[in-house]
């Protein structure tokens, strides 16, 4: 199928354009659901369901910082998780939460 795009008005190239978007999330969709669907048998070959497989995981949100090391702002921590070494040091030396907090 050939366009002479330069020959169509606006209103047809928007036309187009649109028909163009729909028919590329029409394929998206249809690939996401094929590949979905090798993904459960895969695991079913194997004796597990797919989210036993993934064991329900969802993707986490980023949380933004609580502190910041006075020595280098490029380091910060959420107050997440494990506390970075130069948290602990500040800690050691006298600093308190307080002192780091943003």
């Amino acid at each position: 199928m050939n366009f002479d795009l330069n020959s169509m008005s606006k209103d047809e190239l928007v036309a187009l354009r649109s028909d163009v978007d729909k028919a590329l999330k029409s394929i998206d969709g249809r690939r996401k659901a094929d590949a979905l669907k090798a993904a459960q048998e895969a695991a079913k070959e194997h004796g597990f369901t797919l989210a036993e497989l993934t064991d329900g995981a969802k993707p986490t949100k980023k949380v933004a910082a609580k502190f910041v090391n006075p020595d280098n702002a490029a380091q910060t921590w959420s107050g997440r998780g494990r506390q970075p070494i130069w948290f602990r040091d500040a800690l050691a030396n006298g600093a308190s939460e307080d002192d780091l907090a943003i």
